[in-house]
């Protein structure tokens, strides 16, 4: 391989991570959402077909969040294949085309999110009563736990 374009790649991945202002810093002195997103950046700089991502929005911030989201779109638009194994409902609602709801390691639905994240299928799984709602202005399906305050 051509060094000169590995080192394109891996500052093209840094950039679209914002990784790049801890490029001297030891990976141990990273904060744990740093540390997931110079993780995404060495996933990205491998240039692979396929991304399966655990829990990538984890550790980060709420703008970090959609930028990591965003970046997966994107090569999923791009024509990879794009798994992302998420537990906050609302960014698989906002970012996924397809989603599966997972009980006992089974696949209890799949299909659009605004097909399979149902009122009664939720509180089923999650065994915790939960409303599921269009929202205002997108129509994205969000899903709140009902409180008793």
């Amino acid at each position: 391989a051509d060094p000169a374009v590995d080192d394109a790649v891996v500052a093209a991945a840094m950039a679209a991570t914002e990784v790049g202002a801890f490029a001297a810093r030891p990976f141990p002195a990273l904060s744990g959402g740093e540390r997931a997103r110079v993780a995404l950046a060495r996933v990205l700089a491998q240039q692979a077909p396929l991304l399966l991502l655990d829990e990538p929005t984890a550790a980060l911030d709420l703008r970090h969040q959609e930028l990591v989201l965003r970046l997966c779109r994107e090569r999923a638009r791009a024509g990879d294949a794009v798994v992302v194994v998420l537990h906050d409902l609302g960014l698989a609602a906002a970012y996924a085309h397809r989603v599966a709801v997972l009980r006992g390691g089974r696949v209890a639905a799949d299909g659009p999110p605004a097909e399979v994240f149902s009122e009664a299928l939720l509180t089923e799984v999650y065994d915790q009563p939960v409303e599921v709602l269009p929202h205002p202005r997108t129509g994205t399906v969000l899903v709140t736990p009902k409180r008793s305050l």
